[in-house]
C-alpha cells in the first residue's frame, strides 16, 4: 500500500509540489537548471527561520543543563543502587527546571514531516495526476531525484554523478562533525579535554551517532533531499555557534550552581 495515495498526504504531496513548482518558476529566469535546487533551498531556510524560536529554546535549555550538572552527579551518587528512582529523580529535576534532557533533539524532530515530503516528491514520477517536471531539474547535470546509492548499485554510475553527490555526503558529515565539537563547552575550537556535560563520553558518542546517521540517510534520499539535509546542518552549526556567544556554556554557571548547594 502506497502511504502517499491515501487522499490528505496525496494532497499534502501535491501542494509541496505546487509550491516548489511555483518557486521554480520563480527563480527560472535568473538560475536556470538549478531553479528547482534554489526552491529546496529557499524552503529549508524559510523552515529554519521559522524554528530560530526554538534553537533559542534549545541554547537556553543546554545551558540550564549545564548548571544542573553538579545536581544530576548527586542524584547519580544518591541513587546509584535504584536506577529507577534515579530516572524519576533526574526528570523531575528537569521538569521542575522547566528543561529536558531531549530538548537539543527537537528542531530535527520537527524537521522530520519537511524532509519526508521532500523526498516523497522527488521519488514520485506523477504527482497531483501529471507527470513530474521536477525530476527534469538538475545539480551540476545531476537530476535531482537521483540517490547516490541508486547510482552505485544500478551499474556504472558516472564519476561526475559520484562525485556530486559523494561530495554532498561528505559535506553533510563534515559539517556535523564540526557541529559536534561546537556543542563542547569551549566551541568550535574546543580541545579534547574541554568538561561539562557536553563534553561527556557519552554526549559525544551521541552527537557523533547522530552525525553519522545524518550522513548515512543523505546517501539514501534523493539529491534534493540531501540539499536540504546539508542546508539545515550548516544553519545548525552556524546558528550553535551564534547562540553559544549568546549564552555561553563555561564552568562558571557550573561554579555557580555549587556555590548555591
Amino acid at each position: 500500500m502506497d502511504l502517499f495515495a491515501l487522499p490528505p498526504v496525496a494532497a499534502v504531496l501535491g501542494g509541496a509540489y505546487h509550491a516548489l513548482m511555483g518557486l521554480t518558476h520563480l527563480f527560472a529566469p535568473a538560475l536556470g537548471a538549478g531553479a528547482a535546487a534554489a526552491a529546496v533551498v529557499a524552503v529549508t531556510l524559510a523552515v529554519r527561520a521559522a524554528l530560530i524560536p526554538v534553537g533559542i529554546s534549545q541554547a537556553r535549555a543546554e545551558r540550564t543543563r549545564m548548571r544542573l550538572a553538579p545536581r544530576i552527579a548527586e542524584l547519580q551518587r544518591r541513587h546509584r543502587a535504584d536506577p529507577e528512582a534515579l530516572q524519576r529523580a533526574t526528570m523531575q529535576l528537569y521538569a521542575d527546571e522547566g528543561t529536558t534532557p531531549l530538548a537539543g533533539c527537537l528542531p530535527m524532530l520537527l524537521q522530520a514531516p519537511v524532509v519526508g515530503v521532500i523526498y516523497a516528491v522527488f521519488v514520485h514520477a506523477e504527482i497531483a495526476g501529471g507527470t513530474n517536471a521536477l525530476l527534469g531539474h538538475t545539480v551540476f547535470g545531476v537530476p535531482l531525484g537521483t540517490s547516490l546509492v541508486g547510482v552505485l548499485s544500478g551499474g556504472a554510475p558516472g564519476v561526475a554523478t559520484v562525485a556530486v553527490l559523494g561530495g554532498l555526503v561528505l559535506a553533510v558529515a563534515l559539517v556535523g562533525e564540526l557541529t559536534r565539537r561546537a556543542a563542547l563547552p569551549g566551541g568550535a575550537l574546543a580541545v579534547p579535554s574541554a568538561t561539562g556535560p557536553a563534553a561527556a563520553p557519552g554526549m559525544q558518542r551521541a552527537l557523533g551517532a547522530l552525525q553519522f546517521v545524518t550522513a548515512a540517510v543523505a546517501c539514501f534520499v534523493p539529491l534534493a533531499a540531501g540539499l536540504y539535509l546539508l542546508v539545515t546542518v550548516t544553519w545548525t552549526l552556524v546558528q550553535r555557534i551564534l547562540l553559544r556567544r549568546r549564552f555561553p556554556l563555561d564552568t562558571g554557571t557550573v561554579a555557580v550552581e555549587r556555590g548555591r548547594r
